[in-house]
């Protein structure tokens, strides 16, 4: 079973706010470093399908994955967070790491009343860009923001954001398809006042 990208279940959310809970014991920088520490072994399983399988197969048993994931965590991530990673590989609940991950995302958002914004451009955006958007947006927003650049080569150019689930599409594809249907219905309109005119003469 691939691990891969996953949207919180409420499951994954009743994980997450355990761990939350755990590493807040602790203070931010905690949070912050179970947060990372968690992304970087989901990138793992991603990039190499034999961790993903030594992490999310149901042919290996718990005791087996139990002496791997201490041969291969312990010592080299948070404590907390190896901690963790053993609860789940004892409840059975490691292949939901990609969800349980994602809800952890959201907590931590919350709890430091961050915002991530995904920005997509046809071309990439440097640090300095990067910085001003995300300094526009916590102006406009009274918020920590969290830039996430990403290229998306079938724009044309313009900018578009995503903020959880609303899509603000700023780009210049956008725009064009604005015109042409302003133009559609402008045109509609004139040839109906035009039919009009000469059906009432």
């Amino acid at each position: 079973m691939a691990l891969s990208h996953a949207q919180p279940t409420a499951l994954a959310n009743v994980y997450a706010r355990s761990l939350l809970e755990l590493c807040a014991q602790q203070g931010r920088e905690a949070v912050e470093e179970a947060q990372s520490q968690l992304e970087d072994i989901l990138e793992l399983a991603r990039a190499n399908a034999r961790f993903a399988e030594l992490l999310s197969s149901r042919v290996i048993s718990t005791k087996a994955r139990k002496a791997s994931i201490e041969k291969i965590f312990k010592g080299n991530v948070a404590d907390g967070v190896y901690r963790f990673l053993q609860v789940l590989n004892d409840k059975g609940r490691l292949a939901n790491l990609p969800a349980i991950s994602a809800a952890f995302d959201q907590l931590v958002l919350e709890k430091f009343g961050r915002v991530e914004v995904d920005v997509f451009t046809a071309q990439p955006i440097g640090a300095s860009e990067s910085g001003a958007i995300r300094d526009r947006l916590q102006n406009a927003l009274k918020k920590d923001v969290v830039v996430h650049a990403y290229t998306d080569e079938a724009m044309i150019g313009g900018i578009k954001l995503r903020i959880g689930d609303q899509l603000i599409d700023g780009s210049v594809a956008a725009q064009l398809r604005q015109m042409r249907d302003k133009i559609n219905v402008d045109g509609m309109a004139n040839l109906r006042s035009r039919f009009d005119r000469i059906s009432g003469e």
